[in-house]
């Protein structure tokens, strides 16, 4: 089963031309790094997975479309109905700091319709076991550790079942052997057929826990190609990846 299929597809940020010609397909149970310097438009793809950044679709044969949706013709009041059917896990973790573990699932939980109060807890408790922290969840975040923050927030990706998880470097503040343990954790998450989309710096983690690798690189993306060598993709990478403005007359692109 197809979850992305992207066919000549342009990423731009208002005026600015981030990526060109995307052209790729990613399917059920894959597992998918997303590598590139900073500003090569990582983050700024991942946000159009889940329609938070408009896609351009210029050719005829161009199209963007996740969990069956077109991209290009979903309206603003249907995008809520799009995400319900991923999770997303960002590095900066985002939880209600005036909220205790268990209320900001709940929060979740009821914003996406859930009512019955038994199934409610039910379910919280289920995704808390599973990222192994089932006693905290009557516990404040700034009770818990960055690793702990974490697993809350990829407890929280889980809750509705997605198809599909995007993470934005869910690794980057956590030091290395917690950030191991963060892995191990999507891996487990992919191991049940759950689509994960991971931004990362850190080819460490490719290493250890093998997958598809994407590489933003030269305003393109290239697809299932191999990692470059050393710790840190940043330390390769010596692409100019400033983007690029575009006329507002013609489309025009101005160097």
């Amino acid at each position: 089963m197809e979850i992305i299929d992207y066919r000549n597809v342009e990423v731009r940020q208002e005026d600015m031309f981030v990526l060109g010609d995307v052209t790729f397909t990613v399917r059920e149970g894959d597992f998918v790094y997303l590598i590139g310097k900073v500003g090569s438009g990582k983050s700024s793809l991942l946000k159009t997975f889940y329609a938070e950044l408009d896609v351009l679709c210029p050719m005829p044969d161009s199209h963007a479309i996740v969990l069956g949706t077109n991209l290009s013709t979903l309206k603003k009041r249907h995008i809520p109905r799009l995400r319900r059917q991923m999770g997303i896990v960002f590095q900066d973790f985002q939880l209600l700091t005036d909220r205790n573990v268990f209320d900001n699932l709940s929060f979740v939980l009821k914003s996406t319709g859930w009512k019955d109060k038994k199934l409610i807890h039910q379910k919280i408790f289920q995704v808390l076991d599973l990222v192994g922290m089932d006693t905290k969840g009557y516990k404040m975040p700034h009770e818990l550790s960055g690793g702990e923050q974490q697993r809350i927030c990829i407890a929280r990706a889980l809750l509705n079942d997605p198809k599909l998880i995007l993470a934005d470097e869910p690794t980057g503040n956590l030091d290395p052997e917690t950030g191991r343990q963060i892995m191990e954790i999507f891996k487990k998450v992919g191991e049940t057929g759950t689509t994960v989309i991971m931004i990362t710096h850190n080819l460490q983690w490719p290493r250890e826990f093998p997958g598809r690798i994407f590489r933003c690189v030269g305003r393109r993306l290239k697809v299932d190609c191999d990692l470059p060598p050393g710790p840190s993709i940043d330390e390769n990478d010596t692409a100019d990846e400033t983007p690029i403005r575009i006329s507002e007359n013609d489309d025009t692109i101005l160097v």
